[in-house]
């Protein structure tokens, strides 16, 4: 899969514009502000192909990437406090229902930082995934603020909150300097490249 060959497709307001899947999904879910936007530009090699928000909570539309024949949708973020409640329904729908809909699911990618515990939305967006039978990875953003040992650490402390089984990948990563960047692309190649759902 060449990452390399990514460009903006579409973006969507409501779970309803979302037109049939055309390709696998790679899914990209998580709370404002974990980084997912950095995390995006970084796996396409780009450097603002996914708008990076100074205010987080910003991104309030499904965008679509094609990276090579597949589409790469980034969610909006989840938990942001300072929107509106009519805002936050709307999001929630967005999500729910862009992952209630029968598309082609090759992986949902859970960001969580890694310097702080899984949020209560976190673990609810994973059992959500987890119970719908979606494939699904947690990654870990900010690597690069933590040392060697505060990060191995933090890594068996996430896995054990969220009750990980054992054959559900979880990846520390940093869009900073790269770490384990190039691993996380060859996940989503392998993903991509098994027959969906």
């Amino acid at each position: 899969m060449n990452f390399h060959k990514a460009s903006f497709t579409a973006a969507y307001g409501t779970s309803k514009q979302l037109p049939a899947s055309t390709g696998p999904e790679v899914s990209f879910c998580g709370r404002s502000n974990v980084g997912k936007s950095s995390l995006l530009n970084k796996l396409m090699f780009r450097k603002d192909l996914a708008k990076v928000s100074s205010k987080p909570g910003k991104t309030a539309t499904i965008n679509f990437y094609d990276v090579d024949g597949a589409d790469f949708v980034d969610l909006p973020g989840y938990g942001y406090a300072q929107v509106s409640k009519a805002e936050k329904s709307r999001w929630s729908e967005l999500i729910e229902g862009y992952f209630n809909q029968t598309r082609a699911f090759a992986l949902a990618v859970c960001l969580v930082d890694i310097r702080h515990e899984a949020t209560k939305l976190d673990v609810q967006m994973i059992s959500f995934l987890y119970e719908a039978g979606i494939p699904f990875m947690v990654v870990l953003t900010k690597a690069d603020k933590l040392s060697r040992q505060q990060m191995n650490k933090q890594i068996a402390a996430i896995r054990k909150q969220l009750k990980l089984p054992k054959d559900i990948e979880l990846l520390a990563t940093s869009s900073e300097s790269g770490y384990n960047i190039e691993e996380l692309r060859t996940i989503i190649t392998k993903a991509v490249d098994e027959p969906t759902q």
